[in-house]
């Protein structure tokens, strides 16, 4: 005969509190003192106690779940991303149910108020793209919205400081003599929502050229597809323009893992005549030598989710904004000048 299931009455009687008390420790409301909520969690552990989910929906109202509408999820970076996220609604016991937008019909589907996606408690927004269309329309939904790796003064944002980090690759590119260019990752929804990640970097970078005192050119900036081979047609490219040494700040790991090969296919000295820097500081970019400035993907989305989950639970203030900072990583592709 199989074991009858202990119940939230029993886990209430053991810890000498009421059951409206142990449906907010089991929901992590900030309201329960920390001596009671260890005293329930006790009781659980002790009795085997488990919530059924079911239970809990009907109990509070709830569905457990977050939405994450995303560009795509078959990228390194969004794969961290969501490790990230993961993380924290693991500890929530929250599960996540994603959205990517892939094209132009289904961004107008998640911007209308009948969207699967607003059916969760809560959303999570992972397109700076996305955000850009927010001051002309906001999400159709009276639930909590928080954005990451984007930002918008109409919502949380937790984002990295993508121009920020274009004039940081160009200050440490402009120590090198030559031409310098500049690889801008776009997609096809690019077009849709105009501003993104990839564009901002660009822009950072022309900005921090301008305050060296150094012009880029517009045929010195090649738009590609977020793909390395979007970066082997840009070392092609630059080639056709100028004579080496090239200094090129790929504005993505994977475009400057297409101008790793493809300056090898050509008989090119990474560091010496093909000085690169990428950006997004994956782990891959070590065993290749590859500078790159390394962004926070993991604890950027862990930051966001936090933010959503007070939001959940209540709390009814302005948006907030925590932003992030690229670090700058020095490898073989950038030796410094004085280097034998």
């Amino acid at each position: 005969m199989a074991k009858r299931k202990p119940t939230i009455h029993e886990v209430a009687h053991l810890a000498q509190v009421g059951i409206g008390t142990v449906s907010r420790v089991l929901n992590n409301h900030p309201s329960v003192r920390p001596e009671t909520r260890n005293r329930v969690l006790s009781a659980m552990a002790h009795l085997g106690y488990s919530p059924n989910p079911h239970a809990r929906r009907v109990a509070g109202g709830r569905s457990y779940t977050v939405s994450v509408i995303l560009p795509v999820i078959s990228t390194e970076f969004y794969s961290r991303l969501l490790e990230g996220i993961e993380q924290v609604l693991a500890d929530e016991r929250y599960e996540i149910a994603l959205f990517p937008i892939f094209s132009p019909q289904r961004l107008r589907r998640y911007l209308e108020n009948r969207s699967l996606a607003y059916q969760t408690d809560g959303l999570l927004v992972a397109s700076q793209g996305l955000a850009h269309l927010l001051p002309h329309q906001k999400f159709p939904t009276e639930r909590p919205v928080v954005l990451v790796d984007a930002h918008s003064p109409h919502y949380d944002s937790a984002y990295l400081d993508n121009r920020l980090g274009g004039r940081m690759a160009a200050q440490h590119l402009a120590q090198f003599p030559g031409s310098f260019f500049a690889i801008e990752m776009q997609e096809e929804l690019d077009r849709v929502m105009g501003n993104t990640v990839g564009k901002e970097r660009v822009v950072g970078f022309r900005e921090g050229l301008q305050a060296l005192g150094y012009d880029l050119p517009p045929t010195h900036i090649f738009p590609t597809r977020f793909s390395a081979e979007g970066g082997r047609l840009a070392l092609q490219h630059f080639m056709r323009l100028a004579p080496p040494p090239y200094n090129i700040f790929a504005g993505a790991d994977l475009l400057a893992l297409g101008v790793l090969e493809e300056a090898e296919r050509q008989g090119l000295r990474v560091g010496w005549e093909v000085r690169l820097l990428g950006f997004d500081g994956h782990p891959w970019t070590e065993a290749r030598g590859l500078s790159t400035l390394a962004q926070p993907i993991e604890d950027m989305g862990a930051a966001a989710a936090r933010l959503l989950m007070e939001r959940i639970r209540g709390y009814c203030e302005g948006p907030r904004t925590l932003r992030f900072e690229p670090t700058l990583v020095v490898r073989a592709s950038t030796q410094p000048p004085d280097n034998p």
